[in-house]
């Protein structure tokens, strides 16, 4: 096999470049899911990945796939990818690290004249985030089977604005169906988005799976009134309900050490006024455990901790499941092509596993599947502080080129 290296250069000012579309103020980047910064974003990789010769369709959902030959087009493609959407004020390299990364081992591939015997795919999902649509990474669901076309379509943002509506807006609802081609096997290249790597200046994470995620939204209704005249006793106060529902969340966290998580990430008070008792407030509600009985117990603690604030508050709660994700593990195969490449290659490496979701998480629902991590600084994420080292980047790729190439050798030979 080629002891071939992307051009650690090249991709870096790759990254600088497009992170010009949708930059913000602070250094970081908006480019929500299916917004014009995201059009834009887009057209830019289609355009690039045409430049190198590949194919690109684009599915109903919206996800792009860019396709290299390889020596035998009658295999299933391995694939590579990753997401171009942000936060509102995101990072520059949450998602966008890995399509790019991949887009330069296509890059580096075509500089060496090296072509592999599956074809290789490079793919951007849609609304990975999940931040404006929910529930998240929606459209490597539908491409997994995990959502319908219809239930990703009618996602509605809080503007009313349905998933469907916009990507036909930004001209990117494409025709062919979600999930109409199979996968020989997916690499995803992610930042870590945690302090582990950074704080063990460790270069590599070896993900062999990640914990599992429930979010919710809420909507607690209550009495309008106004602040000056309604009697404390007489008040059905949503803001109060959900204090204490946000309050209770933190134990229910705290009560399952040292891996539960549980966050409130944003809240919507109606009607919003000073002098004005609220007649409700929606929020959401992440959940999050590698353990699948300790996750399930609570989302049982949620449902009883609801309950009882309704009974304290006399308030209405409505509350709606909208992602339930359990604790996964990737291919030991994959895993283990990721692990020997790191190791080949003189990078330091350790076994992780995710604490974030990621659309590769939904792939392995469909074909075998592996991860890797490099470190951002810190462990900041889903912050314009957002930071990586070029170094790291680059070692991540090269892992990333080195375990495709090697996939693909093995599964050839095993033909």
């Amino acid at each position: 096999m080629q002891e071939l290296r992307v051009d650690g250069k090249r991709l870096w000012d790759t990254i600088m470049e497009t992170g010009q579309i949708g930059a913000t103020p602070r250094g970081g980047l908006n480019r929500l899911a299916l917004s014009d910064t995201d059009r834009e974003v887009r057209d830019w990789f289609v355009e690039a990945c045409r430049s190198l010769g590949c194919t690109v369709t684009v599915d109903e959902v919206g996800n792009i796939f860019a396709r290299r030959p390889g020596s035998d087009d009658s295999r299933d493609p391995i694939a590579i990818g990753s997401h171009l959407d942000t936060q509102p004020s995101g990072g520059k390299f949450d998602g966008i690290a890995g399509v790019l990364s991949g887009l330069e081992i296509l890059r580096t591939l075509e500089d060496n004249h090296y072509q592999t015997v599956a074809p290789l795919e490079l793919i951007d999902w849609t609304n990975e985030e999940g931040c404006r649509f929910a529930p998240t990474m929606i459209a490597s669901g539908a491409f997994a089977g995990i959502y319908s076309t219809e239930f990703a379509h009618a996602s509605t943002d809080r503007q009313g604005l349905t998933f469907g509506e916009e990507l036909e807006r930004i001209g990117y609802r494409g025709k062919a169906r979600a999930g109409d081609h199979k996968l020989g096997a997916y690499f995803e290249l992610h930042i870590e988005q945690g302090p582990i790597l950074y704080e063990e200046g460790t270069t590599i994470g070896v993900v062999t799976g990640a914990q599992g995620q429930m979010w919710y939204d809420l909507t607690v209704k209550g009495s309008q009134g106004h602040a000056g005249t309604t009697p404390m006793p007489l008040r059905r106060n949503p803001v109060l309900a959900c204090a204490r529902l946000a309050e209770g969340v933190n134990r229910i966290a705290l009560n399952h050490p040292p891996s539960g998580l549980a966050t409130v990430g944003l809240i919507e008070v109606s009607p919003n006024s000073r002098n004005v008792i609220p007649g409700s407030v929606f929020f959401t509600i992440d959940m999050r455990h590698p353990d699948a009985e300790q996750l399930r117990a609570m989302h049982g603690e949620l449902l009883t901790l609801v309950n009882q604030v309704v009974a304290d508050t006399n308030t209405d709660i409505d509350l709606q499941n909208v992602l339930e994700m359990p604790p996964k593990q990737f291919d030991a195969r994959c895993v283990g092509m990721v692990r020997d490449a790191a190791t080949r290659l003189g990078y330091s490496h350790r076994d992780i596993v995710s604490g974030p979701g990621h659309d590769a998480l939904n792939v392995a629902a469909v074909a075998p599947a592996a991860m890797v991590f490099i470190p951002c600084e810190k462990g900041i994420s889903h912050n314009e502080a957002e930071n990586a080292k070029p170094e790291d980047v680059t070692a991540g790729a090269n892992v990333l080129l080195h375990a495709i190439m090697e996939y693909d050798r093995r599964t050839a030979v095993a033909v």
